[in-house]
Parts: C-alpha cells; sequence; structure tokens
C-alpha cells in the first residue's frame, strides 16, 4: 500500500516539478500527449489501483479535501524535497491502515459466508418439521386453531364464543429459526449444541430444545457478559431468531465453531439500515427497548447511536438536538442506551432512524416524524436529505399483528364485539406485550397468558399486565354467555393457544372434550 502510494505521488508530482517551465501544469493536469511527458507517467493500472487503495477507507469529507489539495498543488509548481513527499505519503498511509484495522462489522459479517462454518438458511428436512410437529411447536393442523382458521376465525361451544384474531401467533421469521434449530440436531448428530440466548420467547419451544441437548449460553449479568468458555472448536452454536451481537459472533467464529444464524431476515434489514447510517456518518437513533437481545445486536452493528424506548424519550432528544442542553443529564438519562463517549452536543447534527421489530408500529412511524420535522426545522428543506435518513425496517408480521388486534378491538359497542381478550405468549416477548397494550388501551378486560399452567385451580388465573406486573384474578370466567377473542405474540405456536382453550371450556362446558 505505502510503495504503490509513494510511487505514484513522488513520481507524479516529480513530473510537474520538471515540465512545469515548459509546459504549464494546465497541460500536465489534462494529460500531455507528447511522447517526452507519457513516458513517465505511470500505467493507468497502477494509478487507478492506488488511488482507489487510498480512498477506499477515507471518509467522503476527507477524500474531497484531498481532492482540493491536489487540485491546489497541480496549480503552483512545487518546490517540496523526495523527503519531504516520502514524510508526507507515509502519514497518509499510516492514516489509512488506522482507518482500516477499525474493526468493520458489517465487513466481518459478510465474510462470515467463506469460512466454510456459516449456515444461514434452512434445508427444509421433512424429518425435522414432522418433529416440529409432534411437539407442537408449528402451526396447528388438527386443534381448535386450524379449526377457527377454516371457519372465519370463530368457534362456538355452548355458552363460549372465541373470535381468533385474523393475524397472530407464529410468524415466519420466528417459525424459520426453529426449524433450522431442529434441522441443527438432525444435521450434527453427535455434536455438542449451543445457543446464545432463548431461540424465541417461548417458554415451551426453549424447553423443547433442551431436551434435545441444546446448552444455552449462560448470560452472568451486567458487565459480565455471557460466558463462552464452555463452547469449543468444533461445537455447533445457534444464533436466535432476533440475533446476536457482532461481537458475540467474533467470539465463536475465532472459537472456529460451526454457526447456525437462524437470524430473522428483517431483523438484519434494521442492521443493515444502521450500517448505511455508518457508511453516511449519521447517529443511529433506534425505537427500541436498551436491554433487549435484537436491540443489543442492532446497536452492535451502528457507529454512533441513541437507543430511545418511547415518544417522551424521542422528544427529549428532539429538543436537545434544537435547544441543546445539559450534556450530562443527556449522558445519564441514556447511560445504558449510547454508544461508547458519545457526545450529544457533536453527534446529533446528522441522525437516521431504526427500529426493534417488535415496536408498536405506530409508535415507530411517530418518532420518524418527529424527528424529520426536527432536522427540516433546524437545517431546512435543501439540507435536510443530508441531515436526516428515514428507511422503512418496521416488522410486516408485527405490524399485521397489531393490526389485526386493532380490528378485533374496534368492534367494542357493535354485535361483533368481546367480552374479554385473552393474549397469549412469553413473558418476555415484546411484541406480545405490545399485543397487551392494545386491549388495555381500548379498557378491555385481558389476560396475558404464557401456559396453560396460568389457569387453575378451579375459576381463577394468574396474567400478566403490559406494565409487566403479576396479577391473580378469581372467578375470572362469568357464569353465562360470554365471547372472547384471543390473539398470540409472534413467537407463540399454535399449540400453545389450544392447551389455554381447552382450560377455557373445561370450566364452561360441562363434558367438553379437546380436539
Amino acid at each position: 500500500e505505502r510503495q504503490r502510494q509513494l510511487s505514484m505521488r513522488t513520481t507524479t508530482r516529480s513530473m510537474k516539478s520538471l515540465s512545469s517551465g515548459s509546459r504549464g501544469q494546465h497541460q500536465l493536469r489534462a494529460g500531455c500527449s507528447s511522447s517526452s511527458t507519457s513516458s513517465m507517467r505511470l500505467p493507468s493500472s497502477l494509478r487507478a489501483s492506488s488511488s482507489f487503495a487510498r480512498r477506499k477507507h477515507m471518509t467522503r469529507r476527507h477524500a474531497q479535501a484531498e481532492a482540493e489539495a491536489e487540485a491546489e498543488a497541480t496549480e503552483k509548481p512545487t518546490q517540496r524535497s523526495v523527503a519531504a513527499e516520502v514524510e508526507e505519503v507515509e502519514a497518509e498511509a499510516k492514516g489509512a491502515v488506522e482507518k482500516k484495522e477499525k474493526f468493520d462489522a458489517r465487513a466481518f459479517r459478510r465474510s462470515l459466508n467463506k469460512t466454510g462454518r456459516y449456515v444461514r438458511k434452512p434445508t427444509h428436512d421433512k424429518d425435522s418439521k414432522d418433529l416440529m410437529d409432534e411437539h407442537g411447536v408449528g402451526y396447528s393442523s388438527t386443534g381448535i386453531v386450524a379449526l377457527m382458521r377454516d371457519n372465519g376465525y370463530t368457534h362456538q361451544i355452548g355458552d363460549v364464543t372465541i373470535k381468533l384474531a385474523e393475524s397472530y401467533g407464529f410468524c415466519w421469521g420466528v417459525e424459520r429459526a426453529v426449524q433450522m434449530a431442529y434441522e441443527a440436531r438432525r444435521a450434527y448428530p453427535g455434536k455438542q449444541l449451543h445457543i446464545t440466548n432463548e431461540i424465541i420467547h417461548n417458554p415451551s419451544v426453549n424447553k423443547r430444545l433442551e431436551q434435545m441437548g441444546v446448552k444455552f449460553i449462560e448470560d452472568r449479568g451486567e458487565n459480565l457478559g455471557k460466558d463462552f468458555s464452555e463452547v469449543e472448536e468444533g461445537d455447533v452454536c445457534i444464533l436466535p431468531a432476533f440475533g446476536a451481537s457482532v461481537h458475540e459472533m467474533k467470539i465463536l467464529n475465532d472459537k472456529r465453531v460451526q454457526i447456525v444464524d437462524t437470524t430473522c431476515p428483517y431483523v438484519s434489514k434494521v442492521w443493515n439500515s444502521v450500517e448505511t447510517h455508518t457508511r453516511r456518518e449519521h447517529t443511529s437513533i433506534i425505537h427500541g427497548k436498551w436491554a433487549h437481545e435484537e436491540t443489543i445486536a442492532t446497536a452492535s452493528f451502528a457507529g454512533t447511536y441513541v437507543i430511545v424506548k418511547n415518544m417522551p424519550e424521542a422528544s427529549y432528544v428532539a429538543d436537545y438536538i434544537l435547544n441543546g442542553g445539559d450534556k450530562q443529564e443527556f449522558l445519564e438519562k441514556f447511560k445504558n442506551a449510547i454508544s461508547e463517549d458519545f457526545d450529544p452536543d457533536t453527534m446529533l447534527d446528522n441522525v437516521g432512524i431504526a427500529n426493534q421489530t417488535t415496536m408498536l408500529k405506530g409508535e415507530t412511524m411517530e418518532i420518524g416524524k418527529l424527528l424529520e420535522k426536527t432536522m427540516l426545522t433546524k437545517y431546512g428543506p435543501a439540507e435536510l436529505a443530508n441531515h436526516f435518513v428515514l428507511m422503512d425496517t418496521i416488522c410486516d408480521a408485527t405490524q399485521t399483528r397489531q393490526d389485526a388486534m386493532y380490528h378485533l378491538v374496534g368492534q367494542q359497542g357493535t354485535d361483533e364485539a368481546v367480552d374479554m381478550i385473552l393474549v397469549v405468549g412469553g413473558y418476555n416477548s415484546s411484541n406480545t406485550c405490545h399485543l397487551q397494550e392494545i386491549a388495555e388501551e381500548y379498557k378491555i378486560p385481558s389476560f396475558w397468558l404464557d401456559t396453560a399452567a396460568r389457569v387453575g385451580p378451579g375459576n381463577e388465573t394468574e396474567w400478566m399486565n403490559a406494565h409487566l406486573e403479576m396479577q391473580k384474578a378469581e372467578n375470572w370466567l362469568p357464569e353465562g354467555k360470554i365471547t372472547i377473542g384471543v390473539t398470540s405474540g409472534a413467537s407463540t405456536p399454535d399449540k400453545v393457544v389450544e392447551d389455554i382453550l381447552d382450560k377455557v371450556f373445561e370450566l364452561k362446558v360441562d363434558g367438553y372434550q379437546p380436539l
């Protein structure tokens, strides 16, 4: 790299010095056609490769500054010594090397494909799919949920009418992740399988994987991180549906393990978005929960970032952009939600929006509009594109389930109204929590259950509200006719919903027999 730079720069500038008296610098820049000058020019392939090698690790701003400096140099005859040229080129080369040595998360992620130890697509193995069906960790084909799908999303027995949301349960990305985990167990017999986190946020599915011999890598808590000491060369490690941080990927790659990456493509889409922000020297404003595994992974692919949980936090950032504020207060408020050495006074001039895929669609859109308006106010329409980037990273599955839930609760006051709602899903599932939020927003009695074990004994239940507070209720199923709305989070197998509905019918219908 240094030799090529030195060869091009010193030779080219020596040419300019020698020919300045007789030819004029404008001719040299244009490229003289005389034999004496052309014989001294470097081959075009060397000039092109050297220029590209020097510039590919430089920011657009630095490249522009150098181009202007070189243009100025060609307009004036240079009297600098070759030693000075050498010193300058070596300094520039050193800077390029330093930039090159800065870890490139995007390049690393792409390089995994070339290791021969990285799988990121399912094989659609039939035996694995059959085992999923046997374990009840997929779509129902014979139970109540399957019956409702085929009959207008309703089912009635005795006094109980069930209305199922038209979009519910297992999404494509989650089913894909579970399928790949099952396939990995069959594809690597005799190998120790690990997983960096829960494959999805559902206790029954994770328990099944544990029973199949998959070890869950221990998270030792704050400041200690995960314990990869038991992962050895030749083992197999699964990355969950919501991804893993680039730091964890690098640890596994360095240990030379087989990586099975089940990351949902919609999550990867968000990573591509923050990588775009980084290349454009924009700070990523990530709408998400800073402790959520997906957001941790997304932040690891960002350059500088701020994570905002909701509109109040986004409004705080927007106000700081427009009016400034107390820097220490900002840093304290977002101490767990900002990149290292973050400076709100200098790093909020250019921003881009990204989101945790399971956040409320409407709130993400509101945050995007707020920050767009903020940058428009500060920089004006002509400069907005230089200071603000908005890419669509909302997950379709999250969106459709929320839309279906809004449709279900929007029937209140009509003949299609429901008396209560059951929200089914893991208690650490962000998208399920948002479904519960919607029910509570409409003041409908709603019970968030993660398993059928929460129902009973008798007519009582234990459930969680949207504030993540456990509740208990007695006589929660009233006597007489009742219409119950049902939905489930994107990490919830149909079998979990069916087990809960069986409990409901057993309490309300004499002699009920499960399908």
